[in-house]
C-alpha cells in the first residue's frame, strides 16, 4: 500500500491507496498556511499516523509516501523551493518528514504534475500520451505529460502555467508578478469578480444565492446565472474568456492531445467545460484549420486526483 499527500492551501488531504488506485482509507487536517513550516509537517505527520490506525498497519506496511505540493518544487533534492500560497521556503520536506518515518521512503513533487499523472495513470487520460492538467481552486496549477513522460523543467521548477502574464500591469499576484493568469481564472479570482458586481449590483440574484448559502463562492455566480440572472451570466461569460485565453495559450505551446479541467471549478461540469471547448475550437492557432483539435475535457478523478497522483509518485 502507499500513502498519498495532497497539500493545498486549506486543507491537507490524505488516503491509503493500494497499487490499483483505490483509496481504502482518507483523512484531512487544515492547512495551517502561515504557521512555520515544522507545525505544518507535524499536522502532515499526525495526518500519517490517524491513517495508519485507521488501517490498522504500521508504517512497515507501506511502499513508500508521496506528496503533491503547490509551488516550486525540487522532486529529486525533496525541497520544496517556493509556494506563494503556503509558507514554504526551501523547506526541506523529505528529510523534515524522515524524522518520523525514517525507513520510508518520500516522494514530493508539484501538486498539479501529480495529478496529471494520477490522471494518467488511474484515470481516463491512460488512453492519451500527451496531456495538460489544469486545475483551478485557490490557484491555478499546471501538469503537463509529454510522450507518456511527467515534464518537469530545468530543477523540476517548470509548468507553472498559472504565473504566465496574460495582461500586463493588471491586479498584483501572491506570487509577485502583476496580471497573471491566476490573478483572473482561480476560484479566488471568481471569487473577487463576484463581489465586485453583486457591489454594483446589488439587485442580483447572486445576493439572493449568498444569502442562502453564507457566503461568497465559486459557485456563486453560475447558480445565479442557471436562473438567468443577467448579471451573473455576466460575470461567468467573462470569467470563462479569462480561462479560455489561458488555456489557448498553453495549448498553443504544447498542442496536446487533450487539456484535463480540475480543481473545484470543474464541479461545474458542462455550463464550465463545454463553452470553453468552444473557446478553444475558435480561437486555437489556425482556427477553423487548426487541426489536430485539443480536446477540453473534465478530469475524471475530480477531488480524489491529489491522492492518487501523490500516491503514483511512488509507484
Amino acid at each position: 500500500m502507499i500513502i498519498g499527500i495532497d497539500i493545498g492551501g486549506m486543507s491537507v488531504k490524505g488516503g491509503i491507496v493500494d497499487r490499483n488506485g483505490k483509496i481504502l482509507h482518507r483523512a484531512s487536517v487544515e492547512t495551517k498556511a502561515k504557521a512555520d513550516y515544522a507545525e505544518i509537517i507535524a499536522d502532515i505527520a499526525h495526518l500519517i499516523d490517524v491513517l495508519l490506525k485507521s488501517a490498522g498497519i504500521g508504517i512497515e506496511k507501506i511502499l513508500g509516501i508521496g506528496m503533491g505540493i503547490p509551488g516550486t518544487i525540487d522532486s529529486k533534492r525533496g525541497v520544496i523551493v517556493y509556494s506563494n500560497n503556503i509558507n514554504f521556503i526551501d523547506v526541506p520536506i523529505v528529510s523534515e518528514l524522515k524524522k518520523y518515518y525514517a525507513d520510508t521512503p518520500v516522494y514530493i513533487n508539484n501538486d498539479a504534475n501529480a495529478a496529471a499523472l494520477g490522471e494518467y495513470r488511474f484515470g481516463e487520460a491512460k488512453e492519451y500520451k500527451n496531456l495538460v492538467f489544469m486545475t483551478f481552486g485557490t490557484g491555478v496549477g499546471t501538469g503537463i505529460i509529454i510522450d507518456g513522460k511527467l515534464f518537469e523543467g530545468n530543477g523540476s521548477a517548470g509548468a507553472e502555467g498559472g504565473h504566465t502574464v496574460i495582461r500586463l500591469d493588471g491586479p498584483k499576484c501572491t506570487c509577485g508578478r502583476r496580471g497573471c493568469f491566476e490573478v483572473y481564472a482561480s476560484a479566488t479570482a471568481l471569487v473577487r469578480q463576484t463581489k465586485a458586481a453583486m457591489k454594483k449590483h446589488p439587485e442580483s440574484l447572486m445576493t439572493k444565492v449568498v444569502s442562502e448559502r453564507g457566503k461568497v463562492s465559486g459557485r456563486t455566480a453560475f447558480l445565479a446565472a442557471k436562473e438567468d440572472d443577467p448579471t451573473a451570466k455576466k460575470v461567468v461569460a467573462r470569467y470563462i474568456q479569462y480561462v479560455g485565453e489561458g488555456l489557448v495559450n498553453i495549448a498553443n505551446i504544447f498542442r496536446p492531445d487533450v487539456i484535463l479541467i480540475g480543481g473545484g471549478m470543474s464541479n461545474e461540469g458542462d455550463a464550465f467545460i463545454a463553452p470553453l471547448q468552444g473557446f478553444m475550437d475558435e480561437h486555437l492557432f489556425g482556427m477553423k484549420n487548426g487541426n489536430p483539435r485539443v480536446a477540453v475535457q473534465k478530469a475524471s478523478l475530480t477531488n480524489d486526483a491529489g491522492i492518487l497522483g501523490a500516491a503514483s509518485l511512488v509507484l
